[in-house]
């Protein structure tokens, strides 16, 4: 194996796992996860991603690099009313439809007629809150948050994929600056979470999921593919991916999809000269993917001595690209399209609840209904 291949490997694992472990962690709160249950979660994704990843890349001699569903992370977070539980029945529906769109034809075709500008802006106000929470909560860290912030914004000059995992660097250096923390090395066990299933959960919770997992992680993720010269192998990818999504909910792990950011990382020239090869570098993504799953208690335990602040402000900082990306997509389109998006958006942001669904899918509701009424109506001459 190449040095740069184990480089690019171990680069694209660690930001994929520091640049948002701290939204994972605010989602299994949420969701109301004990210690047990959340380390199942963390260690359970973790090993799903490097199955998925080295099953798939074998399979295809491409490079096929899988992450969590950052979005997916950032859904949960904001729900409220669940039990680990239901949480667990709404990540197997989310699983399973994955799966069911790349088995079955017809629903990928239905799921990719909702128009795009609205599947961005309710990822937009799904991340908008956490945004704002951010940096709402930097004024009480004083020069901590500016430090990071800094961190963050001068990182990303150079290479915006580092920029989140820096941040966090600084964020435990000023943390722990004079006080190191408490740690002691522990085997991550695996907790088994019998799936409760109830309407509000499936509804307001399963759907989004796999709405916004298929829309913001799996397109751009088969984009990526392609953007390296890549035929993405669709069909085998949503099942597999969709398939281990529902394993490992049963461990408490919400979905894993298709890579981008990091995915790019692993796919370039400078990973090996020979593009028949650089499918090898899956594999050791997948060993890396390995070994932080077995690490993630210590990691856990770490970043759980953090002040609440910082993980909020990193969070933020974390979610800034992916809504950067989100409001473009949301406001790209037609102009007809973009005031149902402000809709979908503002209804999704506003953390409105009915009959015990979430946001989410109010939001993409009303703005169908908006888009609806839109084309039915008499245009003026």
């Amino acid at each position: 194996m190449r040095l740069s291949m184990i480089s690019a490997a171990l680069v694209a694992a660690l930001v994929g796992f520091g640049s948002t472990i701290a939204l994972v962690l605010a989602a299994a709160a949420a969701v109301g996860a004990s210690p047990a249950q959340t380390a199942s979660w963390v260690t359970t994704i973790c090993l799903v991603k490097a199955l998925g990843s080295a099953f798939l890349s074998t399979r295809a001699r491409v490079p096929v690099v899988l992450a969590w569903s950052t979005p997916g992370a950032a859904l949960i977070a904001a729900t409220q009313g669940l039990t680990m539980a239901e949480a667990v029945g709404a990540f197997l529906l989310a699983g399973a439809l994955i799966a069911a769109s790349g088995a079955i034809k017809p629903l990928g075709a239905l799921i990719s007629r909702i128009p795009d500008a609205l599947a961005s802006a309710m990822l937009a106000g799904v991340l908008l809150p956490f945004c704002l929470k951010g940096f709402a909560a930097a004024p009480p860290l004083g020069l901590a948050a500016a430090a990071m912030i800094a961190t963050f914004a001068l990182v990303r000059l150079k290479n915006p994929a580092l920029a989140v995992l820096a941040a966090l660097a600084m964020g435990l250096i000023a943390a722990f600056w004079g006080a190191p923390p408490s740690l002691s090395f522990s085997l991550p066990e695996l907790t088994f979470i019998p799936p409760a299933f109830s309407t509000q959960a499936l509804i307001g919770l399963g759907l989004p999921l796999y709405l916004v997992t298929m829309a913001s992680q799996n397109l751009p993720g088969f984009a990526t593919q392609r953007a390296a010269g890549y035929e993405p192998q669709v069909a085998p990818a949503l099942i597999t991916t969709g398939g281990l999504s529902a394993l490992g909910a049963l461990f408490g792990a919400h979905t894993i999809s298709m890579a981008a950011i990091t995915a790019a990382i692993c796919m370039g020239d400078d990973v090996h000269p020979d593009r028949s090869q650089r499918w090898k570098v899956g594999l050791l993504y997948a060993l890396a993917w390995v070994l932080l799953g077995l690490l993630s208690p210590e990691a856990i335990a770490l970043l759980r001595q953090l002040p609440a602040e910082i993980l909020t402000l990193l969070v933020g900082l974390a979610l800034l690209g992916p809504l950067t990306g989100a409001l473009t997509g949301a406001f790209a389109a037609a102009p007809p399209q973009r005031f149902a998006a402000t809709i979908t958006l503002t209804v999704t942001a506003s953390g409105l609840s009915l009959l015990g669904v979430g946001a989410a899918f109010w939001g993409l509701l009303a703005g169908l209904a908006v888009l609806a009424l839109d084309r039915l109506s008499p245009k003026r001459p």
